[in-house]
């Protein structure tokens, strides 16, 4: 058998049962409505690609204060349910499956987005860079302004509650727009990823200092999503090695083993690691945390990062990963299954249209046509 057969083979992830081994990674579009509603073009869109063998949704706000992106889609109101139920029929129309990857954005939400007022996080330090603004009034160009992130507020006791609440509702109300399941959104510097990490999280408390008190937070959201979606349908996505937006951690790979513990006692069906082979949108790793955390978690990995259709398939076969997850050549190729198992060449994505505009960039890209 060819290796590269390997990724076109069945997988179990958990309740999950999947025709092949591709994911399609979330990727933030920003084709939701300016109040944050999933629109008839990304169910479009979503359809396109449903030959994947998953489809993880761009990240999706569980709560107006973690949601700081414009034109991204939530997932706390009715309306919005309406507009995911849209997405997720045409998906299974399609013969596809899709989760709904639940996000909070933390100290990354830009006060812009929440009235002025600051935004939350585990301790009051600025994540490093800047971010897209909301677009002016009046301003229709190409492009959305740039601002830096601003110092969070410190999250209270009520804080943390009120976000492990707003992930519980997120993910009940995923089960009702009809998803598969759904991934946790850990990773890239997020609310989660903010607490885990050890640059970031400075806190003196139950949620803070060594890696079993910075854990305290991702377990109480597991633990409330796991309230409403049976374990098998749940999956976690965490970068522990990326230092992207200011994040960093002295020990990554002790770090890596923690969190595939509490996976493992939470019984999800996946762990999606954020971990490169080669440097491109993210940085590789010196120390790849993959064994630590396989070994941890004793479960199903998806790994993303800078792999090919050849990469991919060797990763399975050696045991690394059990699928592998594509996001940029996504963009492009709604066929990415059929180009990779054809050996067909790939289109390349128009990124001035990423996260901004209609169908240009979007919907528009054809499939192969020989």
């Amino acid at each position: 058998m060819p290796s590269a057969d390997r990724l076109f083979q069945p997988a179990t992830l958990g309740a999950l049962h999947l025709p092949n081994r591709l994911i399609m990674a979330p990727l933030t579009r920003a084709r939701a409505t300016e109040s944050n509603i999933p629109t008839a073009l990304m169910a479009r869109y979503y359809a396109q690609r449903a030959d994947a063998g998953l489809i993880v949704s761009e990240a999706t706000a569980v709560d107006p204060l973690g949601m700081g992106w414009y034109r991204v889609p939530g997932i706390w109101s009715d309306e919005m349910v309406a507009g995911w139920k849209a997405v997720t029929d045409a998906v299974h129309a399609a013969g596809g499956r899709i989760v709904s990857q639940l996000w909070h954005m933390g100290r990354l939400v830009l006060p812009d987005y929440i009235g002025g007022q600051a935004p939350v996080g585990p301790s009051p330090i600025a994540g490093e860079g800047m971010t897209f603004a909301p677009r002016p009034d009046g301003d229709t160009g190409l492009f959305l302004p740039m601002k830096p992130y601003a110092i969070p507020r410190e999250m209270t006791q009520a804080d943390i509650d009120g976000v492990v609440a707003a992930y519980r509702r997120g993910a009940r109300n995923a089960m009702r727009a009809g998803f598969d399941g759904v991934e946790v959104h850990g990773a890239n510097g997020y609310i989660i990823d903010q607490f885990l990490q050890s640059k970031s999280n400075l806190r003196t408390d139950g949620y803070g200092g060594g890696v079993d008190n910075r854990l305290r937070f991702l377990r109480e959201v597991l633990a409330a999503v796991a309230g409403e979606i049976e374990p098998g349908r749940i999956g976690l996505r965490i970068s522990p090695t990326s230092e992207r937006k200011g994040m960093g951690d002295a020990d990554p790979a002790a770090l890596a083993r923690g969190i595939g513990r509490a996976a493992r006692e939470a019984g999800l069906a996946y762990i999606h690691l954020i971990e490169p082979i080669a440097s491109g949108f993210m940085e590789a790793p010196e120390k790849p945390v993959i064994e630590d955390l396989r070994e941890a978690f004793g479960g199903s990995v998806i790994q993303n990062g800078s792999f090919d259709a050849e990469t991919a398939a060797r990763f399975i076969a050696e045991g690394k990963a059990d699928a592998i997850s594509f996001g940029r050549p996504y963009i492009a190729n709604p066929d990415l299954v059929t180009r990779f198992r054809q050996g067909l060449p790939l289109a390349e994505a128009n990124f001035d249209y990423a996260y901004v505009g209609e169908e240009k960039g979007y919907t528009d890209y054809p499939a192969f046509a020989g």
